[in-house]
């Protein structure tokens, strides 16, 4: 008979992996994104066409650093929390 903490330890389980399979999918979209360097002319120019495409690209890994993070740590909780439901109930036995 599957209790209400084991349905919270598969969910908490399957939310972390889900979001760590999410975050990879965004990363290896990222990554095949192709990359334009802009042709050689004036400093401001080019300080401008280049700086703004390289913070979009921090804030990118970011937020991919951060949820990557997250899904560990979610993933990580479920199946702590998923073995001490069944330790718990080989002592019961």
């Amino acid at each position: 008979m599957i209790t209400k903490s084991e349905i919270l330890a598969y969910f908490i389980l399957f939310l972390g992996v889900s979001l760590l399979v999410f975050t990879f999918f965004n990363a290896f979209q990222f990554l095949v994104g192709v990359l334009e360097f802009p042709p050689l002319g004036d400093i401001e120019e080019i300080f401008g066409e280049v700086l703004a495409p390289l913070i979009e690209t921090c804030i990118r890994i970011m937020y991919l650093g951060i949820m990557g993070w997250i899904g560990s740590i979610l993933t990580v909780r479920g199946i702590q929390f998923r073995t001490q439901i069944r330790e718990q109930e080989i002592k019961k036995k």
